[in-house]
């Protein structure tokens, strides 16, 4: 029998994969800029793909995607028809992969996030945000997901919102906070105030995500472990955010030997400033031994990146029989049948 959320936290870790955004646009099934998970409906098999990859490399949960797959983003592009099409589909295609899981289930959870017209001062644009949150978590309970997973809120109330329409609907919710440059979401609470705020108010789990990689957002997922008495979440994306630079958002990149069409490195140009796996699996251990029980990576990660990640927590995935072993390396491998003469080659090669 499947485990729900609750009873696989209370277990143990609970590894959420996910950066599809960046993983398909890097696959060549989405277009950087307007972000619309436009795959769902045009690239079905794609978007299978990209699940299964992450679920095999430890994902307990097949996290359907719908990332700005909201009414404006929609009518941005013109096409608010298919609003409802394009998340029913994402959905369903995730049941499908949760199901191919050879152990247990795998999870399924709908997808909402930041509608990117909340204004605290609008009581229109605050009406507008609800109802946009309601319709898809209602195609969410519709199609059977088994919680939900609201992310990279950057206004308190936005996240409240999210979590009271989750809760009309009778589903677990996780509530994640996008932190920018400021240190301070962008109504004025501190992310550990405002994640005790949504724990008490029945979110089952509460965290960041996105924007921050590990060093900058690890101290605020401390802050928020000390403050919160439930479960904690940790999704940061896999780039060296910096003190001076604390978001994927305006990271430098000095070594670029070409003019950037934008103005900064992101959204296309991250690749060179991003961590290695092994760096962020020292992070997810560091994440574990402080409390946080929900733990992934966000936009940029790899399979790869999501496995080191979930094997330094404990776990062996499906694909772990892939992790690396430089055993029979012909340079740096230790295997006795192994030639000396390109052995002891390798710190010229």
């Amino acid at each position: 029998m499947k485990r729900s959320l609750e009873q696989r936290l209370k277990e143990g870790t609970v590894i959420a994969g996910e950066g599809f955004l960046f993983e398909l646009e890097r696959r060549g099934y989405l277009q950087a800029g307007s972000f619309v998970p436009e795959v769902a409906l045009e690239n079905p098999e794609a978007l299978k793909e990209t699940y299964r990859d992450f679920m095999k490399a430890g994902s307990d949960v097949v996290l359907a995607f719908t990332y700005n797959a909201h009414r404006e983003k929609m009518r941005i592009i013109g096409k608010e028809d298919l609003l409802e099409p394009l998340n029913r589909s994402a959905i369903r295609l995730a049941k499908e992969v949760a199901k191919e899981h050879p152990t247990e289930e795998a999870l399924v959870a709908g997808n909402i996030s930041n509608t990117n017209i909340f204004d605290p001062e609008d009581p229109e644009a605050k009406e507008k945000v609800r109802g946009m949150f309601a319709e898809m978590i209602g195609w969410c309970k519709e199609e059977g997901v088994d919680y939900i997973h609201g992310e990279t809120f950057y206004y308190h109330e936005e996240a409240e919102i999210a979590l009271e329409e989750i809760q009309k609907q009778g589903l677990p919710a996780v509530i994640l906070l996008g932190l920018m440059g400021e240190n301070i979401l962008r109504d004025g609470y501190t992310v550990e105030d405002s994640c005790k705020i949504l724990s008490e108010k029945g979110a089952l789990v509460v965290g960041m995500n996105c924007f921050r990689g590990p060093d900058t957002m690890q101290p605020y997922l401390e802050k928020i472990c000390a403050q919160v008495d439930g479960y904690v979440g940790g999704l940061p994306v896999p780039y060296r955010t910096t003190e001076e630079h604390p978001t994927f958002f305006n990271l430098p990149d000095g070594g670029c030997s070409c003019h950037l069409p934008t103005e900064t490195t992101f959204p296309t140009a991250l690749e060179p400033l991003s961590h290695n796996r092994y760096e962020l699996a020292e992070w997810a251990k560091e994440a574990k031994n402080a409390g946080v029980n929900y733990i992934g990576l966000c936009c940029g990660a790899s399979p790869a990146m999501v496995r080191a990640v979930a094997e330094a927590t404990g776990l062996e995935t499906i694909n772990s029989q892939y992790s690396p072993d430089m055993e029979k390396h012909f340079l740096f491998g230790k295997d006795k049948t192994l030639k000396q003469h390109n052995l002891s080659y390798r710190s010229k090669a």
